[in-house]
């Protein structure tokens, strides 16, 4: 770990990520350790540091600790020692950039330390600050003796550098470097000396008098005194011309021949953030391959890359690596630019032909064994001199070029490519380029935008340079991740970004990217033109396309979320492309990197989708309005999707379902695109089609916000009555009762529309397709029980089968079969699960085969085969994530959290339970989250954690309530009953149960309601009432024995404790007796009577 204290605090891994020291108390405490490093602080200074003379915390004490452990947090903690002196940093030697600082500028001084190392140390000892010594803490009372005393020894290290490099010679260079340093220190006479000597060896003798004259005028002015006598006597010897100021000739005479350059590539002036994995691949690519291109969009990094792999590889290419940049150049100017940068000069001599270099083979003859095909220009031979000279120059060297942004001379740098790999056997070349050089032996490898965590390093390092003080936290790293993704991760992009960190903060920025060409406009003034600013980048790319590719990339930009070929085809279509085949302006804006691969189709065997980069879909937008054909491309669009989502349509009810709903997850935001155009543009037809077609998509994918929300915008749009219009209403009508819509409650037909006479007189379904009908009874399956309803079922069914639509014949067989388990018929619900299961298998609908298959799940619960219960549930929830119907996941699960109860396993149902609850809370399914919360509360009854299971009961009881739902309100009120009863009140529990017991028995589940009566006899028995008990616990048994459905024992708890109650208080023959009497008069009735009155009612 590392820290930096020469300029804004940061603290750093040892490969040099950030490490976020969050919250400015505790960015103060770590900076007050620092100041004392090796020295123990007491815990009172410390406070007095991060308080000062300000309104102290309650408890300074605590409050100091609190900061030292989230400290501890941060930086590791062994990293804050305490001992009795108080607390100090455990670091390593050189851990900090000061003590690095001063180790360098020790070792500088030294008196064996000659000129040359001299200057190497105190470069790199500078190198080091990036400001202000402790630049966070300018009026910390612990940082200013230290951060003085660093920067005065910072003053020292410049005044000696200066005075090593008069020693190499390098005045002229140095009498600038100096200038803006003295003017920033205008009273250091030893600086002042070095500046004069380097202006006078520069040959600028009345500059370096003036800079004397002018310290005299300052000293004077401001200290009243004059300047020292061995700078009075440098200002003599000038005047003089003293010949012992020139260069000591024994220093160059001594000084050994320079060695020629061995490379021209430019010194790293950042750190390169991730893409570690990537250069290794590059130079491992570069040493075994002679060609490699980088490809990639415009401000992704290609050039950054190249220079980071090429850097390291100086080894291999003893003869040197040539940095070629071609950004400026023209096609004419490529030659003349790899030329001067391997320092090929054109003299007499090098105009000369190359007298061995073989002529060119004839076109269409043999190419050279192991090297590309010729090129069209391919000419090295008299004809062209400067060429053969280069070639010959380059022909033994074991060199590496490096020709940087190749894109716009691509047929030139391609053939000079070609050319020199042919003739100078051991070059090798590393090009970066938006498209390829398609040359024979060329590896392409592609930089890809950084991934979302790299690109948050790289904003957050940038942003910490240009906003001292800037740290990533968990207040701003999900608004910096959003940026980053907004920028879809292009290195470029993300630092022009974080450059705007200092004026606006992240929040403000990631809401301004709407307008991302105004926002990052900045100008970066050491940036190539064509990467100033973020327009100036796709500029770059966009002029070099023609105008078929320019016309097909703009209206590209109308899709969202990407595209596959077919849909380019049918949206741009020939006329639109302007002539070309739309396959083949894909295939070049592909190799031009302004479209990305984005993966696969559905299954991983679909069509292979496109996108453009948000950025450069922004921009395309543009153009695409500019030329005036946003409107009629937007048309095309909504047109297609439209006609997309009807063709998958039928599909999502038989074997395709899977691939089709991939294939519609794809898509979902161009869907969600043409539903926005047909709204703008009052296309109710259109709008009406399209939320038709994708209903039962929504609902198989659990969404039900989004359903509801664009049914709506649907059916607000004017005009238009019809069948269609019904359809969506009715549509929306189901959606809104699954998804607990208040206005479905209290009775509400939960219908939102009218009737196709617009008096609003009907129920805004008549005329709707029997699918739509039977998609608004299956939402009203939970919570219409009445015989109305029924028939309505009933007649869904007849009309299916008149229509010869076995789907919807095997949908509303397995709706009855759902009422049937509601109102209790297990014999009915036995038929018609297992009829729908047999069309449902013949249609292979999996959905369908899950619905039946969890019906038949529960009745072998209910028949207590939990071994076979357990079997469906399990094969269900893996056929539901295969299809990831995650309503349906939800569903099965609270199955097995109910069969985890039934056999005692409380770890496993609370598991179940509690990942079905979220499930269904993400899909906004408010039916499947009451069952799951509510075996939830089961479970926490029965290990007698009463307040949880109360806490979770109650709100689902004004659910049921308000929806009119009697079974629901029928459990729930039995839970809450037993709840109260195991609290000891009686009468709570008796009111609950007999509230129970009213909805029980409106539902016409015999279960339900001996659940009331067996609730009603604990009130009794725990109010004293046994006789009373003992008859109603008769009664029950009767009707769970007439059902054939006994109460299982993993669930006769609440019972048992009942019995024992009422043996013990009335007496084991008397209760037994009052038990067997009630018992045998309900089976002699056949129905549930009236509870007696007594105490506990």
């Amino acid at each position: 770990m590392r820290f930096e204290v020469l300029g804004p605090l940061a603290v750093r891994t040892d490969d040099g990520a950030l490490i976020p020291v969050p919250e400015p108390k505790v960015r103060t405490l770590l900076a007050a350790l620092l100041a004392r490093t090796g020295h123990p602080v007491p815990a009172d200074t410390l406070v007095e540091d991060l308080w000062g003379a300000g309104k102290l915390p309650a408890n300074p004490a605590n409050s100091l600790q609190t900061k030292v452990s989230q400290l501890r947090r941060a930086i590791g903690r062994d990293t804050v020692a305490y001992g009795p002196a108080g607390y100090r940093l455990a670091l390593a030697e050189g851990a900090t950039d000061a003590a690095r600082f001063e180790t360098l500028t020790a070792r500088a001084y030294r008196t064996d330390t000659g000129p040359a190392e001299q200057a190497s140390l105190l470069t790199g000892a500078l190198a080091l600050w990036r400001g202000p010594a402790y630049a966070d803490f300018p009026d910390a009372d612990f940082a200013r003796a230290v951060a003085a005393r660093l920067e005065e020894q910072r003053l020292t290290a410049q005044e000696t550098l200066a005075e090593a490099r008069l020693a190499l010679g390098e005045h002229a260079l140095l009498a600038d470097d100096l200038t803006d340093l003295v003017a920033r220190e205008p009273l250091r006479e030893r600086l002042r000396a070095a500046h004069m000597r380097a202006l006078y060896r520069a040959g600028r003798p009345s500059e370096a008098l003036a800079a004397y004259q002018d310290l005299r005028t300052r000293l004077a002015d401001e200290l009243g005194t004059d300047p020292g006598p061995e700078l009075a006597a440098l200002h003599e010897a000038i005047l003089r011309q003293d010949p012992g100021l020139a260069p000591p000739p024994t220093a160059a005479a001594a000084a050994p021949a320079a060695a020629p350059p061995r490379t021209n590539l430019p010194a790293a002036t950042t750190r390169l953030v991730g893409r570690a994995d990537a250069v290794t691949r590059v130079r491992e690519l570069v040493r075994r391959e002679r060609l490699v291109t980088l490809t990639g969009p415009g401000g992704v990094g290609k050039t950054r890359l190249a220079l980071e792999a090429a850097a390291d590889l100086m080894d291999d290419f003893p003869d040197g690596i040539w940095l070629v940049e071609l950004a400026g150049t023209t096609a004419d100017g490529v030659l003349e630019a790899v030329a001067s940068a391997v320092g090929v000069r054109e003299d007499e001599a090098a105009r000369q032909a190359f007298e061995d270099e073989p002529a060119a083979a004839p076109a269409g003859g043999p190419a050279p064994a192991g090297g590309p095909a010729p090129g069209p220009q391919d000419g090295a031979g008299p004809g062209n001199p400067r060429q053969a000279h280069l070639t010959r120059a380059l022909a033994a060297r074991r060199a590496l070029l490096l020709l940087d942004n190749c894109e716009h001379v691509l047929d030139t740098a391609a053939d000079l490519v070609a050319h020199l790999l042919r003739r100078a056997p051991h070059l090798h070349v590393l090009t970066t380029s938006q498209e390829p050089l398609a040359l024979s032996g060329e590896t392409l490898e592609a930089v890809v935008p950084l991934g979302e965590d790299e690109a948050v390093r790289l904003f957050a390092e940038r942003a910490a340079a240009t906003a001292p003080g800037f740290v990533l936290s968990d207040d701003n790293r999900e608004a910096a991740a959003l940026i980053c993704r907004r920028l879809d991760g292009i290195p470029l992009a993300v630092e022009l970004a974080a450059t705007r960190v200092r004026a606006l903060g992240v929040h403000a920025l990631a809401d301004r990217l709407h307008d991302r060409f105004r926002l990052l406009n900045q100008v970066r003034r050491d940036a190539p033109a064509r990467q100033r600013t973020l327009r100036a980048m796709i500029d770059w790319s966009w002029e070099l396309l023609s105008a078929p590719e320019r016309r097909a990339l703009r209206q590209l930009a109308v899709f969202r979320g990407g595209f596959t070929l077919e849909s380019a085809e049918a949206v741009l279509g020939e006329d639109e492309a302007g002539g070309d085949p739309v396959l083949d302006l894909v295939a070049r804006l592909l190799d031009r990197s302004l479209l990305a691969t984005a993966g696969t189709g559905p299954d991983g065997g679909g069509p292979v989708r496109h996108r453009l980069l948000e950025s450069v879909a922004a921009y395309s937008l543009e153009r695409l309005a500019e030329a005036g054909e946003s409107k009629d491309v937007a048309r095309h669009h909504a047109h297609h999707y439209t006609d997309l989502a009807e063709r998958a349509a039928p599909a999502l009810h038989g074997p395709d379902q899977r691939h089709w709903l991939r294939r519609l997850d794809a898509e979902t935001v161009n869907l969600r695109a043409a539903l926005d155009w047909a709204a703008a543009e009052a296309d109710t037809p259109l709008a009406l089609r399209l939320v038709n077609a994708l209903t039962w998509y929504w609902y198989l994918r659990g969404r039900l916000t989004e359903a509801i929300r664009s049914l709506a915008v649907a059916l607000s749009l004017p005009a238009a009555h019809g069948p269609a219009r019904a359809s969506a209403a009715a549509a929306r009508g189901a959606f809104s009762l699954l998804a607990g819509e208040s206005t479905c409650a209290h009775g509400s037909a939960c219908v939102h529309d009218t009737d196709d006479t617009g008096t609003g007189t009907g129920t805004g379904t008549d005329g709707a397709d029997a699918r739509s009908g039977w998609l608004l009874a299956f939402a009203r399956c939970g919570f219409d029980r009445t015989p109305e309803e029924g028939r309505r079922v009933d007649a869904l069914l007849a009309e299916f089968r008149a229509a010869g639509d076995r789907w919807g014949e095997a949908a509303t067989l397995s709706t009855r079969a759902t009422r049937a388990l509601y109102a209790g018929d297990l014999a009915v619900l036995r038929r018609d699960a297992t009829l729908a299961a047999g069309l449902f298998g013949q249609l292979g609908d999996r959905w369908g085969q899950l619905q039946s298959s969890e019906q038949l799940g529960v009745l072998a619960e209910i028949t207590a085969d939990y071994a076979g219960a357990a079997r469906l549930q399990h094969d269900g929830v893996r056929g539901a994530e295969e299809l990831e119907l995650w309503t349906e996941v939800s569903f099965r699960l609270s199955r097995l959290g109910r069969l985890a109860l039934l056999t005692g396993d409380d770890t496993r149902a609370t598991d179940h339970h509690e990942r079905a609850a979220r499930l269904a809370a993400r899909q906004s399914h408010r039916p499947a989250q009451q069952f799951a919360e509510t075996g939830l509360a089961l479970g926490a009854r029965r290990r007698g954690d009463l307040d949880t299971a109360e806490r979770l009961l109650l709100p689902w009881l004004d659910f049921n309530r308000r929806f009119g739902i009697s079974s629901g309100a029928a459990l729930i009120l039995a839970q809450l009953g037993y709840v109260a009863e195991q609290r000891g009140d009686a009468a709570r529990a008796a009111h609950l149960h007999r509230e129970g017991l009213d909805a029980a028995r409106d539902t016409g589940d015999n279960r339900a309601v001996a659940l009331a009566l067996e609730g009603l006899a604990g009130a009794h028995a725990l109010a004293g009432t046994h006789a009373e008990a003992a008859a109603l616990l008769g009664r029950a048994a009767a009707l769970r024995a007439a059902e054939g459905a006994p109460l299982p024992g993993a669930e006769r708890a609440d019972v048992d404790r009942a019995t024992a109650r009422g043996r013990t208080g009335l007496g084991a023959e008397a209760f037994d007796t009052a038990f067997t009497t009630a018992f045998d008069a309900a089976r002699a009735r056949g129905a549930a009577a009236a509870p007696p009155g007594t105490a506990g009612g």
